[in-house]
């Protein structure tokens, strides 16, 4: 069975990041933009990092330019925007796509495990949301709308 801990991902520096490191973690991966009406959302999930690393919890943040053009900077000024307006602490990794024929192994694979509204593979948005248990599943998808503090509950039942 495909798990998390079968991909590695570029981080925004172009280092690979194997995610069995990540096995025994709680993780939320999402697919973030910093044009977008969600960005805000930065702030929530910044947050949620904070309130819960400390218990084996972590945010992936994957820059997207898919939707409306609305992640349109290199890695540097993506992660210059974050750490000036949001303060973010937790990992960004490399720009991917979400959607198509290029795109990231690892969003197919969780679209996969759990497609969006009527059985749904897409991605329609930026900042959807996917919950990975500590084994490496995907527990639960969230939609854009969905603020960062109303995961919390989930978070909280799979630490």
């Amino acid at each position: 069975m495909t798990t998390i801990a079968d991909f590695t991902v570029a981080t925004n520096t172009g280092d690979q990041l194997d995610l069995k490191e990540k096995l025994g973690k709680v993780l939320l991966v999402v697919n973030t933009a910093s044009k977008c009406g969600f960005t805000p959302q930065y702030d929530g999930l910044e947050e949620l990092f904070q309130d819960y690393k400390d218990k084996g919890f972590e945010v992936l943040a994957f820059p997207c330019n898919q939707f409306g053009n609305q992640e349109p900077g290199d890695a540097d000024e993506i992660a210059e925007f974050c750490k000036v307006n949001f303060g973010l602490t937790f990992p960004l990794m490399a720009k991917v796509d979400v959607n198509g024929d290029d795109a990231s192994p690892l969003f197919d694979w969780m679209k996969g495990e759990k497609p969006g509204l009527m059985g749904s593979r897409a991605i329609k948005w930026n900042f959807t949301k996917f919950l990975i248990d500590r084994e490496g599943n995907v527990v639960k998808r969230y939609g854009p709308a969905d603020a960062p503090k109303t995961i919390a509950k989930d978070i909280e039942k799979l630490l």
